[in-house]
């Protein structure tokens, strides 16, 4: 693996402007307008894609991958190759990511020389890229419990509906919240709190399958949308999350239980009442558990 770093500092002879010589105007037009390309998008495939056509000319490769900590993506049409080549991206030293390359052929060593070069073109848009995509990220994050918000909730549920109704699949929408928290709240603390309803987060993270989506909504509303659902699969899921609420300890230690409504999209459905429905299903669940805790 090769690393390609980037040094910009006033100690150091780096300049943009070097990477276009002067004497070959033709390689100086076909990266400025690589450079003007690259400045079109701030999704990271996009970038790949612009990029890759580039440097096909140079390289016989099958496939183009790029990854880091929080995010991936594949140039289209990306496969596998006979081997691979990987280069690390790095700015003053930071790490921002690996490019990778699934090559048919091996890389000249003038041919890499030029894909250096033009890995200096690439690397400023995608760190901006990922940088766009972190922010939007939290921008559609609950703070402290890591799983979407309300905002990115309604923005989803208006994609599973509109798939499912493409598709001719059922979506299912559970909506949950904790039984007492506010007692709970008001007894032992507020630290103690957020310590629940992030276990319990991750009790219900762990609990769905990974084509399904968490979120809080605030205090402790949760929502889950289960794509591709059917009866069982939502029955499966209710389980699973009792069972997590008694495996985890701190959960079983207050004794942590939740009321759930669930429901299926209609076909005559829009967001709001396909919301509602769950939620009323929900309230009625309560009433029942508190009548029945109320016999006992």
């Amino acid at each position: 693996m090769q690393t390609l770093n980037v040094v910009e500092s006033a100690n150091v002879e780096f300049n943009a402007f070097k990477l276009f010589d002067i004497r070959d105007h033709e390689d100086n037009y076909r990266k400025l307008a690589l450079t003007e390309q690259l400045q079109t998008s701030l999704e990271l495939k996009t970038l790949l894609n612009i990029f890759a056509m580039e440097a096909s000319k140079f390289v016989n490769f099958s496939g183009l991958y790029f990854k880091q900590e929080s995010m991936s993506a594949a140039a289209r049409g990306s496969k596998p190759g006979k081997s691979e080549r990987s280069f690390e991206l790095k700015i003053n030293n930071e790490y921002i990511g690996t490019l990778t390359y699934a090559l048919n052929a091996p890389i000249s060593l003038t041919n890499r020389r030029i894909l250096q070069e033009l890995h200096q073109l690439l690397i400023h848009p995608i760190n901006n890229a990922i940088k766009y995509q972190n922010a939007i990220k939290l921008a559609m994050q609950d703070g402290l419990t890591g799983l979407g918000n309300r905002r990115y909730f309604d923005e989803q549920l208006h994609r599973a509906m509109h798939h499912a109704n493409r598709q001719r699949t059922k979506v299912g929408l559970m909506v949950c919240d904790l039984n007492k928290f506010k007692q709970i709240n008001d007894t032992f603390g507020h630290d103690i709190g957020d310590e629940i309803l992030v276990n319990f987060a991750k009790a219900l993270t762990h609990s769905v399958r990974d084509s399904d989506s968490t979120f809080r909504f605030g205090g402790d509303e949760f929502a889950i949308i289960v794509e591709d659902a059917s009866e069982q699969s939502l029955i499966i899921i209710e389980e699973r999350i009792k069972s997590a609420l008694s495996n985890n300890s701190l959960l079983a230690k207050y004794q942590v239980a939740c009321a759930l409504g669930y429901t299926f999209m209609s076909r005559d459905d829009d967001a709001s009442s396909f919301f509602k429905r769950a939620d009323n299903l929900l309230y009625r669940h309560k009433i029942i558990s508190n009548k029945k805790l109320s016999l006992i």
